[in-house]
């Protein structure tokens, strides 16, 4: 394994470990998951057998260092991104789709920029894995990108019933995903 796919290596799993330990403090919530869990379960299913076909694998492994260094540059504006919003969301975070028991809008920090900075997050760190370390990533974070959007689409629902005065609002003032483009 090179140093550049140790580099992603560790901070993938040094961000996944920050995410499962910081989802201790999360405040209860629920997933309605008849149509949501077939979904997640398809997703997984896809990513399992490309992976299995070795569709990630690739022995055109980037040797240049303008593409390794631009996607780690990505790499770590994505993962710093999501972490920032994961942190400013505090116990109101939650799985995709969760509606939480004592809901909470927030606003502020990345929720300022996008209302998904999370997602936004982990899809530029995605782009920039791709980027620094094979293009047949960017199957992976296209369909994360999919997931991402239905996601966003079914909690938007949901925060507009538990908001109906103020998420309408926001919504109109701040971008899905992008910064004033989407």
């Amino acid at each position: 394994m090179r140093a550049v796919e140790i580099v992603f290596a560790v901070g993938w799993g040094a961000f996944w470990l920050y995410w499962l330990v910081a989802a201790l403090s999360m405040k209860r919530g629920k997933v309605p998951w008849s149509r949501e869990l077939r979904i997640r379960a398809l997703i997984v299913v896809i990513v399992v057998v490309l992976a299995r076909f070795g569709v990630f694998r690739s022995n055109d492994i980037n040797t240049t260092p303008w593409r390794s260094a631009f996607g780690l540059a990505l790499f770590a504006i994505g993962l710093g991104f999501a972490i920032w919003a994961r942190v400013r969301i505090g116990r109101n975070w939650g799985t995709p789709m969760t509606q939480k028991d004592e809901p909470e809008l927030v606003r502020s920090g990345p929720y300022h920029l996008v209302r998904h900075p999370i997602y936004s997050g982990i899809l530029v760190a995605g782009a920039g894995t791709a980027v620094a370390l094979s293009w047949p990533w960017l199957i992976a974070v296209c369909l994360a990108g999919i997931y991402f959007l239905y996601s966003a689409t079914v909690e938007e629902r949901y925060l507009t019933e538990q908001f109906p005065d103020a998420y309408p609002a926001y919504k109109q003032s701040t971008k899905m995903l992008v910064p004033y483009i989407f």
